[in-house]
C-alpha cells in the first residue's frame, strides 16, 4: 500500500511533492561534464524514481543546468524513459548569469531539451544576481509560465527581503519554493527566511541536509537511531521533514543509500526525540 503522509502541499494548487527528493550534484560531473559513470548514475537514478513511486505514488528529482555543465539534466532525461511523466515530479535551476529576460528563456528552453520533456515542474532561480534586476527575472519566469514551459516558478538562496520583492513582480502565480542549505547543524535558515516561508506557505527545500556526513556523528542523533532501529542519517531527515512544509533533498549515487533516504518517509520522531535534537 502506497504511504502518502510525506506528500508535502505546493501552494495554490492541488499538488503534492516527496518530502524526500533526490539530489544530482555532482552526478554528471561538477562545473565540467563527466561520462565515465553515466550508466551506474543513471542505473541509481532509476532506482530511486521507482522506489519513490511505490513509496509514496510520486518522486522528487532535483537538478541544474550548472550541475555537469548541463549533464545532469541530460541523465535525468534518461532515467525518466519507463516511468509516466506524471509520476515525476522535476526540479531544475537557472544560473545567475542567465538571469536576464532573454537569457532565462534561452537557458530554460536549453534545459527542456537536456530533460528530453516538454515542461519543467519547478524551475528555480539558483542564486541571486544582483547586477540583474529580480524584476526582469521574474518578468521571464512569468512568460514562461504562461507558455505552459514551467509549472511552478521558485528561488534558492533568497533571503527574506529578496523573497518578498521576487513575489512582487508576479502578477498570476506565486513563488512556492525557496531552496536553502538547512541541516542539525546548520540552522542559520531559522533565524527569519523559514518562518517567513512557513507563515506564506512556501515549500522549504532543504539542501545539504547531512551536511557531506557530519550529522551523522552527532551523539543524540546515534542514541536516537539504536533507540529507532534506524540509521542515523534517517533519524537526521526525520528531524527535517517533521517540519511543516519542509522537504530535504540529500544526494547520492549509491543504490542502498537512495533508500535509506527515501525510507525516511513513512514514520516520525516521538515530539520528546524531536525535542531532544532540536534542543
Amino acid at each position: 500500500m502506497i504511504d502518502t503522509s510525506d506528500l508535502k502541499p505546493i501552494k495554490g494548487s492541488m499538488d503534492k511533492i516527496p518530502a524526500i527528493g533526490m539530489g544530482t550534484w555532482r552526478i554528471g560531473g561538477n562545473y565540467a561534464p563527466n561520462y565515465s559513470k553515466d550508466s551506474l548514475w543513471i542505473d541509481a537514478l532509476k532506482f530511486g524514481i521507482g522506489y519513490s513511486i511505490e513509496k509514496v505514488g510520486l518522486a522528487l528529482i532535483d537538478t541544474a543546468e550548472l550541475y555537469g555543465a548541463g549533464h545532469s539534466e541530460e541523465l535525468v532525461g534518461k532515467s525518466l524513459r519507463g516511468f509516466s511523466r506524471e509520476e515525476v515530479f522535476i526540479t531544475t535551476k537557472v544560473k545567475p548569469e542567465n538571469l536576464s529576460y532573454n537569457k532565462l528563456v534561452k537557458a530554460a528552453e536549453g534545459s527542456l531539451r537536456r530533460l528530453q520533456t516538454d515542461y519543467i515542474d519547478l524551475y528555480l532561480v539558483h542564486w541571486p544576481n544582483p547586477r540583474i534586476p529580480i524584476s526582469e527575472t521574474m518578468r521571464a519566469m512569468e512568460k514562461l509560465y504562461n507558455d505552459g514551459l514551467i509549472r511552478y516558478i521558485g528561488v534558492s538562496n533568497f533571503d527574506k527581503e529578496l523573497l518578498e520583492e521576487a513575489r512582487s513582480y508576479l502578477s498570476v502565480t506565486d513563488i512556492v519554493v525557496n531552496q536553502v542549505k538547512y541541516s542539525l547543524l546548520d540552522r542559520s535558515a531559522e533565524k527569519e527566511i523559514i518562518p517567513y516561508c512557513q507563515k506564506e506557505g512556501i515549500i522549504i527545500m532543504a539542501y545539504t541536509p547531512l551536511e557531506r556526513g557530519e550529522v551523522l556523528r552527532l551523539r543524540n542523533v546515534i542514541k536516537l537511531a539504536e533507540k529507532y532501529g534506524k540509521t542515523p542519517a534517517q533519524i537526521a531527515l526525520n528531524w527535517l521533514i517533521s517540519k511543516p512544509l519542509v522537504v530535504a533533498i540529500p544526494k547520492s549515487e549509491n543504490r542502498n543509500h537512495i533508500k535509506e533516504n527515501i525510507d525516511t518517509m513513512g514514520w516520525r520522531l516521538s515530539e520528546e526525540d524531536l525535542k531532544i535534537l532540536e534542543d
